[in-house]
């Protein structure tokens, strides 16, 4: 087994990756870009390196630095996550040549599967299901004119490397086929450097359903079930289920069989995911195959029992799979809603900003994959995700009211978010009845989500739910076509105190909290007197006017910066605030510097480098606090850790 494992990549898979090495007893390495210098996988890591700047071409996408970064840290393996360079042969290649495990399958693997039209051929050849279509890119207009009379419209143009929904269109006519060839060629040429695009016949009402497959170095190969992913808006996934509700046993096993002989042609090992397209009347054809982990993985975890991550490990060691295809169980129901940090109101443009205040849901049957913190920031340079909320129940029913309820449960405030839009989803009554196909969410919501409010009837029922109190405001509860704002919790069976956009009421006598203290009329007129009687070098004593504890915070007369008492030289004297500064600056000195004293709330649990920590900047005292617990928390196998 390996000692020390890099992970490639960041936000949620990066921390859902040093989990399971964390129960494993294995070492990791972090790498950032300057913009995730605080961010959450850097601090949960044992060790952390910069790549560079905040683009990915610079930093994520790097492939020297990223295995210079291995030749520092010693790591003997590389976890690539999903995205970035998952599914670039030539990093497993590099990789291999530096002496260092790539854990995924091998680079001949990912260069078949990532050509479309190659792994189409190969599909072919295997005996899979594959969409009438061509096997050669269309040279121009008037080829793509020929091919679309001989498969009949309509027809599905699509990038031959592309991937994400990018470099895809539909044609029903010729007119919709010359200005899709056009964009299609254009967006895969600038998202993969690869203009070439081939027709396939589009099949009407379609749902996506996606085959998971593992094998080992040993020529096992086995698949793990089915997920239902037909919840799609511009095709990317938006949620996730598994099983399907549309499946019955011989065409799941049908469709399995087919997934792993299409594993098999290619030598494949490691996880990876085998797409399908299937018809009303069940007849399933081949989409492409994914050679990484996927998103939506924790929903196969759920049903099975597995942990993916730590299958793709062993397999890497070159362990052989510890079970049979037989020996396969799926039990249960399982549920995964994608939350993103955007607006559903003006189109799903994205949104980001910092995480005012972020709250998960927690449960025996739920389960939150995240990268982010409260304080932290959504940035503007990569996928906004925020988290991967899962629900896991007996059946389809009891998953959805349990990720229904979930969502009821979860508090974001800061950037614009999809909660709304993802309660009203669960709760249609299409999506409840299992009537889905990839054109659920245009056909039912449009481009934008506007939202509807409820019956006053429906009120007075949510009102009783909740409590006794009136609310602040009226509360949108749990049903189709809610609009809530970004900083409200949705309605359902909790307080209306915790409705309240406001803050909790101090009790009669408490004291404030030091960091939110304002300096009084005298602090701030004493600090003028010696402002104005002090020369350029003046430094003004700590002590004077400001809180004083031994070893603890201080701060400033001024609305100014606190500083950590420990760390002052002899004498406890500090340099003058700058007048200027904001109320805001003075939160997050105070945060980084509780940050630094005790980054993970009484030690460096798990083994994590106190200095590497010490570097997690959360925005206010509080904000502070609750990064610490959580940090604890992540280290102690809490919340969201796969067993």
């Amino acid at each position: 087994m390996f000692e020390t494992i890099l992970i490639a990549n960041r936000g949620e898979i990066a921390c859902r990756i040093i989990k399971t090495c964390r129960k494993l007893g294995i070492r990791t390495v972090a790498v950032y870009s300057d913009a995730d210098a605080d961010a959450l996988h850097v601090a949960m890591a044992d060790e952390a390196v910069r790549l560079g700047p905040p683009p990915a071409a610079q930093s994520y996408l790097n492939i020297e630095a990223i295995v210079e970064a291995c030749r520092k840290t010693g790591a003997q393996a590389v976890h690539p996550g999903y995205g970035f360079l998952s599914e670039r042969a030539a990093f497993a290649r590099a990789l291999e040549a530096a002496g260092i495990t790539f854990i995924g399958p091998p680079a001949a693997a990912i260069e078949a599967m990532g050509d479309k039209i190659e792994s189409k051929r190969l599909a072919r050849a295997a005996g899979v299901s594959t969409v009438p279509g061509t096997l050669e890119s269309v040279a121009d207009p008037d080829e793509a004119r020929r091919v679309a009379r001989a498969i009949g419209y309509p027809v599905m143009i699509k990038a031959s490397a592309g991937g994400g929904g990018k470099g895809m269109r539909i044609a029903r006519d010729e007119r919709e086929l010359l200005e899709g060839l056009a964009r299609a060629r254009s967006e895969a040429r600038s998202s993969f450097g690869d203009d070439r695009v081939f027709l396939e016949r589009f099949v009407e009402q379609p749902r996506h359903i996606e085959i998971q497959v593992l094998g080992d170095r040993h020529g096992n190969i086995v698949h793990l079930g089915e997920r239902e992913c037909s919840i799609q808006r511009r095709h990317q996934k938006v949620i996730e289920e598994a099983p399907s509700p549309f499946l019955d046993k011989a065409t799941r096993r049908a469709m399995g069989e087919q997934a792993v002989a299409l594993a098999r042609a290619v030598g494949y090992f490691s996880a990876g995911t085998v797409e399908f397209i299937v018809d009303p009347q069940r007849n399933f054809y081949f989409l492409e195959m994914n050679t990484r982990l996927q998103v939506e993985h924790p929903v196969t975890e759920l049903v099975t029992g597995l942990d993916l991550v730590e299958l793709m490990i062993r397999v890497a060691a070159g362990e052989p799979l510890p079970f049979r295809q037989e020996e396969v169980r799926l039990e249960g129901w399982a549920i995964e809603a994608r939350v993103y940090a955007e607006d559903p109101a003006r189109g799903f443009l994205p949104s980001v900003g910092r995480l005012v205040r972020y709250r998960e849901p927690t449960g025996k049957e739920i389960r939150v994959d995240s990268g982010v913190y409260e304080g932290g920031e959504v940035s503007i340079h990569y996928d906004p995700m925020i988290a991967k909320l899962c629900a896991r129940g007996p059946d389809r029913r009891a998953a959805i009211a349990v990720a229904r309820e979930a969502i009821d449960s979860f508090l974001i405030r800061g950037p614009t978010h999809n909660l709304s839009f993802l309660a009203a989803v669960l709760a249609h009554p299409r999506f409840q009845e299992g009537r889905l196909s990839t054109g659920f969410i245009a056909e039912e919501f449009g481009e934008r989500f506007r939202g509807a409010e409820l019956a006053p009837s429906r009120l007075e029922e949510r009102a009783d739910a909740a409590g006794p109190g009136p609310p602040r405001r009226p509360c949108l509860g749990q049903a189709a076509g809610l609009a809530l704002p970004s900083d409200h919790r949705l309605g359902g069976p909790t307080r209306w105190g915790l409705l309240r956009r406001e803050r909790p009421r101090r009790r009669r006598g408490a004291e404030r909290p030091p960091d939110r203290r304002p300096a009084s009329r005298g602090e701030r007129h004493l600090a003028a007197r010696r402002s104005r009687g002090a020369g350029a070098g003046h430094r003004l004593d700590f002590h004077a006017a400001g809180r004083s504890a031994a070893g603890g915070l201080d701060h400033s007369p001024r609305r100014g910066r606190a500083r950590d008492a420990r760390a002052l030289p002899a004498g406890g004297r500090a340099r003058r605030a700058d007048p200027g500064q904001s109320a805001c600056r003075h939160r997050q000195d105070v945060a980084l510097a509780h940050a630094r004293a005790d980054p993970f709330g009484g030690g460096a649990a798990g083994g994590r480098s106190q200095s590497r920590a010490g570097s997690v900047r959360a925005r206010g005292h509080e904000d502070g606090e609750r990064l610490e617990g959580r940090a604890g928390r992540a280290g102690r196998g809490g919340p969201g850790a796969t067993a």
